[in-house]
């Protein structure tokens, strides 16, 4: 695959999940019908992802673990490569503690995802998309639309979301997780979830819908 190419990290020979993955991933495949079980390749690989963080600490997707899952699911091992290098979802080289996984699509461009990311690389000392920083602590990524544009910008860290960022608030999202003291995700302005600014506007009280425990209707005679 193209990322391996030129590599400067060892692919691990081979690949097994653990009990705890092999049982998850049965309840996957259990969701099938016989013959089908390649519907299940999405969560396998998150799966592996997931075991490679315990094992390693670093959560990625090794080629070896894609050719298990080729196997266990009964499809070609290209294929399972076709999913894995399609979603930015997976890594397919280690990374380090804390996945940045910045947006730069349009609506976050317009509401300052530049300087969210030259606030990440000022701290990180990261130059280029897909680095790691010297101390193995951040990889940052560049991503498409993350779904989160009322919010935005917004930064996908490992699997969670820290939005309204600017580059104030980016550095301290980073100070807090280098500290490993990771924030609350949502936003980091305290905005209730996709409120306006300030707060919300409308709906801000229940009384309009009627009492919250009706009496049930009597039947007619």
């Amino acid at each position: 695959m193209a990322e391996e190419n030129g590599a400067d990290f060892e692919q691990p020979a081979s690949f097994a999940f653990d009990a705890e993955s092999r049982a998850e991933l049965d309840r996957h495949i259990a969701k099938y019908p016989t013959g089908k079980q390649a519907s299940a390749v999405l969560p396998a690989l998150y799966i592996v992802q997931r075991q490679m963080k315990r094992d390693t600490g670093s959560a990625w997707v090794p080629r070896a673990a894609m050719d298990e899952v080729a196997r266990l699911l009964g499809m070609p091992p290209i294929r399972v490569y076709e999913v894995a290098t399609f979603y930015t979802m997976f890594a397919l080289r280690p990374i380090g503690t804390w996945h940045l996984q910045v947006c730069t699509t349009t609506p976050c461009w317009l509401r300052g995802s530049d300087d969210v990311t030259a606030a990440c690389r000022k701290f990180t000392g990261i130059a280029g998309w897909g680095e790691t920083s010297a101390d193995g602590v951040f990889t940052m990524t560049e991503v498409e639309c993350l779904g989160a544009c009322v919010n935005a910008p917004v930064v996908q860290v490992n699997d969670d979301l820290y939005e309204d960022l600017d580059a104030e608030r980016t550095t301290g999202l980073l100070e807090a997780l280098k500290r490993g003291e990771p924030p609350k995700p949502g936003s980091m302005t305290g905005r209730q979830t996709s409120a306006p600014e300030g707060g919300p506007t409308t709906l801000t009280t229940l009384d309009n819908l009627g009492p919250p425990n009706p009496e049930p209707a009597t039947p007619a005679e």
